[in-house]
């Protein structure tokens, strides 16, 4: 097996790891001094317990979330997957409390590996997509 496809079957298995709400599992598969480049953010956010957080923010409200990879790609130590987030609004997120509504929304990663690891994320989800999904309805006028 290449690196590559080492690296692949890594984030794969990762992806496994945050549907069945495995944070543990998910940060052992972090480097020491992992990165998180959040689209809006200047600077990298730094270490595993930043990455705990935001997932657990996701899984605290979308607890049945489903992660489907439509397509991936490695080129060197960089892993780039094409992937679609599915669940049900059961938690607050963001300034929105639960509405029970089925969301769908998608993303494009891109990590960075050292060694077994992942070291770097960056992350550019569809926030505008999930947000209308779960805003409230405009009230009639």
């Amino acid at each position: 097996m290449t690196t590559t496809e080492r690296n692949m079957d890594l984030l794969r298995t990762a992806y496994r790891s945050l549907e069945k709400g495995e944070l543990d599992a998910c940060v052992g598969m972090l480097t020491e001094d992992f990165l998180a480049n959040v689209p809006g953010l200047p600077d990298p956010l730094h270490g595993r317990e930043v990455w705990r957080q935001g997932a657990r923010a996701m899984l605290d409200a979308f607890p049945d979330l489903r992660v489907d990879v439509q397509d991936m790609f490695a080129v060197g130590d960089k892993v780039t997957a094409l992937v679609s987030f599915h669940g049900t609004h059961q938690g607050a997120f963001q300034q929105f409390e639960a509405t029970g509504r089925q969301v769908a929304y998608r993303s494009i990663e891109v990590y960075r590996f050292e060694g077994d690891r992942i070291a770097e994320e960056w992350v550019a989800p569809d926030m505008i997509g999930l947000m209308g999904q779960i805003a409230p309805a405009p009230a009639d006028h």
